[in-house]
């Protein structure tokens, strides 16, 4: 059977290892941290995952939290009102079709690569810079890296024509927290868009110490929520992301009457520029790397997209490797897998990055306009679920004005 190297072990790289293996296939995994290790360590992301992505842990038998883990059961947008402080000038919720949930990525990892490595996998604890790609090739006959952050992901090439920003466009933070009020009548991730300032939202999750809020902040650069860098301890962040809804969100300070962080390491604070790699690396010897979730695609997590991102990512490439049978995975096959694949990312990059930017006329409409249309707010929020439905209308005006007129006609009916 055909031999497969991962470099990565996480949300595209385990869930890909793990249905391969249970398809005969020699599987290795390359990661360079303990299960225990990740357990004990920071949190990495918040990983608020829709109905199409978990249907695929589902497929692959890889959704053991789904019992335990609170549903995300809708969207809300609320956006201050510009001449009255304290209240709303948008305001809407609405039901997603099927629920959505955020597991810690600190309790799958290390279960996913125990039950890798229970199944007959082959896990090595190690570093994956060039010498050990080198290896991985000469004896697999794939090599993928799946690893979204060090300096082996650079040595794929940026492609300039896919991504639009080559600095970081938000100043990014999380707070893991327990006794937060919830929303009234069903949960959601409560989205708040502060013109000017950023963005904040927040839903419910699982985490290792059990049922949580997670709280999302996205500051533009240089205004007042980029504001996390003389930060010293885990009370100090939690007391920053609470003088910021207070500043800018006195509802969703009201929620956060009682709350406390979840533990010391349910924080995390950082920057990174959206990006787009091309997807083979050539390496010394002429051997071929194919890359796979963040290190390809990394979009700003405003629309909650990452860990989608790479799910569906794994579903096509794992599609593509066992149609591929016994022959040989070339460039031109990688680079037709990727294509395959951006059919659907390339609407999810252009998404999330209109988000990053002031709105245009008709977006504002839109928004608005949903606070009164329960089947427009209804399109915007199920919209998470399989981004390329936000288009056309999303991003031309003449289609958007047609989109609102048709659902706004179905709520006046």
């Amino acid at each position: 059977m055909r031999r497969i190297a991962i470099v990565g072990g996480g949300q595209a790289g385990l869930p890909l290892a793990l249905g391969l293996l249970d398809k005969g296939y020699e599987v290795t995994v390359v990661t360079n941290r303990e299960p225990d290790d990740i357990r004990r360590g920071k949190v990495m992301s918040s990983q608020c995952m829709f109905d199409a992505s978990l249907q695929i842990e589902r497929d692959l038998g890889l959704n053991q939290w789904e019992a335990a883990c609170p549903p995300v059961e809708g969207i809300g947008l609320a956006v201050p009102h510009p001449e009255r402080p304290g209240h709303k000038l948008i305001d809407w919720a609405a039901r997603l079709d099927r629920p959505a949930q955020a597991v810690d990525q600190r309790i799958k990892m290390p279960a996913w690569m125990e039950l890798f490595a229970a199944r007959g996998g082959r896990l090595l604890i190690q570093d994956g810079g060039v010498a050990e790609l080198e290896l991985l090739a000469a004896s697999h006959d794939l090599v993928l890296l799946a690893a979204g952050k060090g300096d082996v992901v650079k040595l794929f090439e940026r492609d300039t024509a896919r991504s639009r920003f080559d600095k970081p466009q938000r100043a990014l933070a999380l707070t893991y927290v327990h006794g937060m009020r919830p929303a009234p009548v069903f949960s959601r991730v409560a989205f708040n868009l502060i013109p000017g300032v950023g963005e904040y939202f927040v839903f419910p999750a699982l985490t290792t110490t059990g049922p949580c809020e997670i709280m999302v902040f996205e500051g533009v650069p240089g205004g007042p929520m980029d504001c996390w860098r003389d930060i010293k301890t885990p009370q100090d962040h939690l007391a920053r992301s609470l003088d910021i809804l207070r500043t800018f969100l006195p509802w969703e300070a009201e929620r956060c009457a009682s709350v406390e962080l979840t533990d010391a390491n349910g924080i995390l604070a950082g920057s990174f520029a959206p990006t787009v790699r091309k997807p083979v690396m050539t390496l010394p010897s002429g051997r071929l790397v194919f890359g796979l979730g963040d290190a390809v695609v990394t979009n700003d997590p405003i629309t909650g997209q990452g860990s989608n991102n790479a799910t569906k990512a794994c579903a096509v490439y794992l599609e593509a490797i066992l149609a591929r049978g016994d022959q040989a995975f070339a460039a031109e096959w990688m680079q037709q897998t990727f294509e395959r694949f951006w059919d659907y990312a390339s609407a999810v990059v252009d998404w999330t990055n209109s988000m990053l930017l002031p709105p245009p006329p008709h977006l504002l409409q839109l928004l608005q306009a949903a606070g009164d249309a329960p089947a427009l707010a209804s399109a915007v929020a199920n919209g998470f679920n399989h981004p390329p439905s936000f288009f056309p209308w999303w991003t031309d005006a003449t289609a958007c004005e047609a989109f609102i007129a048709e659902k706004s006609t179905r709520a006046a009916a």
